[in-house]
């Protein structure tokens, strides 16, 4: 990353996390509030904090982070214990999803066909094990909440959370945000991060890329037709990561970016700006 840009990112990490958006009684917070939503803020360095009964990561400096899923609950506990002890319920926004209902669809086409489960199996496996480690690195953490950059620059064709349901059986809800672009599109990573995933040919998702931000909250790119990194690489927002593509299970060329923390799938959308126009400012380079 050039100097110029690591300075910038320093500066917006000082305002990022200077300027609060939900004032509670425990402490401040940045972010959304809300089902998909990602918070964080400060609390006394030494404390220990739980997320509804979930021991958070507290980093040296005090900062602390917490997800909501796609169906978060209305209420969650937050208690801090240490220098400062309290407690308090936080109140969860929640969201309308858009749900379809597709009838008369041909079941192999729902279905995947029972040759296919144990890559399936094997794959889901694989992912799995991308994610569970920690990368405790407080520097790589405190960067990315400066904020993320888009990986690609497009017309929003999926948003998180959506569900169809196929001859009324529910599918899996889209957990992604998905940007229409051409096949060969450049994909640059959103944030600073570490790779964890780099496969060319999963059942479902295609080329895709799993970046770790720190600390478990991860970015996940699908579909890709070019995978141009490796595991263990190091990346900084704007470097290459890949192509747009449509393989995988994909009815055509497009970027799904979906983000977790923990165990939780949460929104890219609520942590990215509103979408540049394309032909604005060209995405950093490597």
């Amino acid at each position: 990353m050039r100097a110029g840009l690591r300075g910038t990112l320093g500066v917006l990490v000082t305002m990022f996390l200077a300027a609060p958006a939900v004032q509670g009684e425990c402490l401040q917070f940045s972010g959304a509030l809300e089902q998909g939503g990602f918070i964080w803020g400060r609390v006394e360095p030494g404390s220990s904090v739980r997320f509804g009964g979930e021991l958070l990561d507290v980093l040296p400096d005090g900062t602390t982070f917490a997800g909501f899923g796609r169906d978060a609950p209305a209420t969650v506990e937050l208690v801090v214990s240490g220098p400062t002890t309290c407690s308090e319920t936080l109140q969860v926004a929640r969201r309308e999803y858009n749900i379809q209902r597709v009838e008369g669809v041909p079941q192999a086409t729902v279905t995947p066909p029972p040759e296919q489960l144990e890559r399936i199996r094997r794959e889901a496996a694989l992912v799995a094990s991308a994610r569970a480690p920690s990368i405790k690195r407080p520097e790589l953490i405190t960067s990315v909440l400066a904020g993320f950059v888009w990986p690609a620059r497009g017309p929003i064709s999926g948003v998180y959370g959506s569900q169809r349901f196929y001859n009324g059986e529910p599918r899996n809800p889209h957990f992604g945000v998905d940007v229409a672009v051409p096949k060969g599109t450049p994909v640059h990573a959103p944030a600073a991060g570490v790779v964890t995933l780099a496969e060319p040919d999963l059942y479902f998702s295609g080329g895709t890329v799993i970046l770790d931000h720190g600390y478990r909250l991860s970015s996940t790119f699908l579909h890709m037709s070019e995978v141009s990194v490796q595991v263990g690489d190091e990346l900084q927002a704007g470097d290459l990561i890949g192509a747009v593509g449509s393989t995988g299970r994909a009815t055509g060329p497009h970027l799904d970016w979906r983000m977790n923390w923990r165990e939780e799938r949460i929104d890219p959308q609520l942590l990215a700006p509103p979408m540049p126009d394309p032909a604005s400012k060209p995405m950093p380079r490597p």
